[in-house]
């Protein structure tokens, strides 16, 4: 006798009944789906690839050339330009621990790169950073431009934070909050949403994805998705607020938390 297939059964996102990998309701990931774009596996529920952005479901346009994109999905020139500068940031490094040695032209180019001034730390401390300080060095660095209103210098080091995250090997709810906002005031809205639905499928009231979800809506000027948004971070709050000792991140972006809870209570 046969088994049913694993993929047959309720949708993980909007509960419909769904045959297959994919939600034929909502779009929605279910057991064993991939990306379209970059073949990383989906998890159960997610409408949007974690890694990449790219809408679950979305199928490959070999139209142009024999490459592959994926309708909807952002440009590659900013992320190839974020691997270069990871690289060069790289060399960097490792010319201050093994000798100081002397890159031609890098002095030129951080003093006319956007927004570079000031970043540059010791050798000392650039060296002992680990992967994960880099990450949050970066974040630090967009958010603060942000804040000061330097747009221009925002899209230059935002693919570059970006792509430091997606090279961390755990990304936990923190980490895909902290590089949602990255994408989030740079433009990225797909890639922030991508790391709300995420956070969401293995939280549903997870505050930090409701915050950012409800941002991203904002911005894209979807009401009642905002709406809904609001109502169940102000319903969610109070229970989840109560986890702070297991949840560690509410107490790291508890500033956050707080501007966000009195918007909700305003609109």
């Amino acid at each position: 006798m046969s088994s049913a297939s694993t993929t047959d059964g309720l949708c993980p996102n909007c509960g419909s009944s769904v045959s297959g990998k994919f939600c034929s309701q909502c779009g929605a990931s279910s057991g064993g789906a991939t990306c379209a774009s970059c073949r990383a596996a989906l998890t159960p529920g997610a409408r949007f690839c974690h890694r990449c952005g790219t809408a679950a479901g979305s199928t490959p346009n070999l139209a142009s050339g024999g490459s592959t994109q994926v309708s909807g999905g952002s440009n590659a020139l900013p992320w190839a330009f974020a691997a270069i500068a990871l690289l060069a940031f790289a060399a960097y490094v490792a010319a201050q621990r093994f000798g100081a040695v002397s890159i031609p032209g890098a002095n030129a180019a951080t003093a006319t790169a956007p927004g570079m001034a000031g970043l540059q730390p010791s050798a000392g401390d650039i060296s002992s950073l680990s992967p994960e300080e880099q990450a949050d060095r970066l974040h630090d660095r967009v958010m603060r431009l942000y804040e000061e209103g330097k747009a221009d210098s925002v899209q230059f080091f935002a693919p570059m934070a970006i792509s430091a995250y997606q090279m961390l090997p755990d990304l936990n709810a923190h980490r895909r909050y902290d590089m949602g906002r990255i994408a989030d005031v740079s433009g990225e809205f797909t890639m922030a949403r991508a790391q709300a639905d995420t956070i969401l499928a293995a939280v549903p009231n997870h505050l930090l994805g409701l915050i950012l979800a409800s941002r991203v809506a904002e911005q894209e000027g979807r009401q009642a998705d905002l709406a809904g948004y609001t109502e169940r971070l102000l319903n969610a709050s109070e229970s989840e607020l109560a986890q702070v000792p297991q949840r560690e991140e509410y107490e790291l972006h508890a500033n956050d938390i707080n501007i966000a809870l009195v918007e909700a209570r305003r609109r």
